[in-house]
């Protein structure tokens, strides 16, 4: 237009068709200023178009479509979740406690914000995850956090912890929430915001290292109850207020659970909180408390089983 006098139309016509190199017929012959021109806004349109292409085509062989497509699926999935467990941080104790509770056949959702790790989640089969920080409010509301059964925070940082735990007991204050704790006095501010458990790898590790060496055969054993082993044998807690109700003010003996099904009674949660060990026969079965069963993985398979139909 400036160059050539040309209207808006035919300016606007002759660019498309240089840039776009196609290069149909002038509409009037160009003047030695307007071919100078052409000429820069050809070389500078052939560097756009091979930025544009290299653009897309990193965005697709890079993944971040189909990262896109797997955020929106994931999201849908997890929109309809209720009672699964978040944990927040995949790294050491977060990829242990994912693998402990997907044997147990609990769902969980996993919240990291490191794309290393997001690419290994992407990589792994039937992962549900949130890519984001879980400190903020907005992350813990697509995992489904008003839903969600327990909570596991296990980020390196102590602060990080103290902001999740904060923001989940704002949104559910039914949830259960673990915490992990490196500093020894994160522990107390964890619980005042509203932590149920908090656990300090460190001084756990290093005191089952210690017992290893006092009372071997005793820590091992108790591994073996607990699932940290390949012996099936294990310690399974049975709430009572699943059991039908006409167990409900009968005693442990009424139960006949080693008759029945081979297992053990072992221990006992009363309605008040407190744990009994090894209980006596006469105990009786009340609504809010729990039973802590040992047997074999198809012994306590086969109870839940008998328990279920009978309710």
């Amino acid at each position: 237009m400036v160059l050539e006098g040309f209207t808006f139309w035919d300016s606007l016509y002759m660019t498309v068709i240089t840039i776009s190199t196609v290069g149909f017929s002038e509409v009037k012959p160009l003047s030695f200023e307007g071919r100078i021109f052409t000429v820069f806004l050809i070389m500078s349109s052939f560097g756009t178009f091979a930025y544009t292409i290299t653009e897309v085509t990193k965005y697709v062989i890079d993944g971040e479509f189909r990262r896109l497509i797997l955020h929106i699926r994931v999201d849908r999935t997890i929109g309809k979740l209720k009672g699964h467990t978040i944990i927040c941080g995949y790294g050491r104790n977060g990829k242990q406690a994912y693998q402990t509770l997907k044997e147990s056949g609990i769902t969980c959702v996993v919240v990291e914000k490191d794309k290393g790790i997001i690419s290994e989640l992407m990589e792994a089969d039937n992962i549900l995850y949130i890519e984001g920080d879980a400190t903020q409010d907005e992350v813990l509301a697509r995992a489904g956090i008003k839903e969600a059964r327990a909570l596991i925070t296990a980020l390196p940082n102590d602060a990080d912890n103290l902001f999740v735990v904060l923001t989940a007991r704002v949104s559910n204050d039914k949830i259960k929430i673990i915490s992990r704790a490196s500093e020894d006095n994160s522990d107390t501010k964890l619980r005042h915001a509203g932590v149920n458990n908090v656990i300090m790898p460190d001084r756990v590790g290093g005191a089952h290292m210690a017992q290893l060496v006092v009372k071997p055969d005793v820590v091992e054993f108790i591994d073996l109850l607990i699932g940290q082993s390949s012996v099936e044998t294990h310690i399974e807690e049975i709430p009572c207020h699943s059991l039908p109700s006409s167990y409900l003010g009968k005693s442990i003996v009424d139960l006949d659970i080693r008759k029945n099904w081979g297992a053990n009674i072992v221990g006992f949660k009363t309605e008040e909180g407190e744990y009994v060990f090894n209980p006596s026969p006469d105990t009786l079965i009340q609504k809010g408390s729990k039973l802590f069963v040992l047997g074999t993985m198809e012994e306590i398979r086969n109870m839940k089983n008998d328990i279920s139909k009978n309710s």
